[in-house]
């Protein structure tokens, strides 16, 4: 895949994470969830090659989705 669109694919990865971070009742849980996006991302800015960065964004949108599970159970 070119390297533009596994970028696309990070970017939008990462925008669905703050969204989702957003809905985290707390002040300092919104916080630390967020540095710690921030700086995971930041981390592995430079990654090049593929299955790392295909592994990277798989585990991204499982930990995604267990936020979202997260939040879903709080409100339930």
């Amino acid at each position: 895949m070119p390297s533009f669109l596994r970028r696309q694919q990070v970017l939008q990865l990462y925008r669905k994470i703050l969204r989702a971070i957003r809905e985290v009742p707390t002040e300092a849980d919104r916080c630390y969830l967020k540095d710690w996006a921030r700086e995971e991302f930041r981390r592995n800015k430079d990654a090049t090659e593929e299955d790392a960065i295909r592994m990277m964004i798989t585990q991204g949108n499982m930990q995604l989705q267990e936020l979202q599970r997260a939040l879903k159970l709080a409100k339930s």
